[in-house]
């Protein structure tokens, strides 16, 4: 029952796969005995971004932040704009 819930849904881990199991099933597991089975015997794990993804490249250029010691004293004195665009758009095509 598990593995064919998780073909349909692998980004869900062992605790929402037991949320799964006892509220929408009604059966009465543990979630240790779910964790067990999930991970160990079935070999199942959640479909997600691994840790330290929010760590820099070491290639990539860093830029200085330029606001860090000005004090911002009247208005007009510092602007933002939004750096995003679309991707497969140039910021000279606009």
């Amino acid at each position: 029952m598990m593995d064919e819930h998780y073909l349909h849904h692998p980004f869900k881990g062992a605790g929402r796969m037991h949320t799964w199991l006892t509220k929408d099933q009604g059966m009465q597991v543990s979630k240790n005995r779910v964790e067990r089975l999930y991970y160990r015997v079935m070999g199942l794990q959640a479909v997600m971004p691994g840790k330290h993804t929010s760590r820099r490249h070491k290639a990539h250029k860093v830029y200085p932040y330029l606001l860090r010691n000005l004090t911002v004293e009247r208005p007009n004195h510092v602007w933002a704009m939004p750096v995003c665009r679309q991707a497969g758009t140039s910021p000279t095509s606009q």
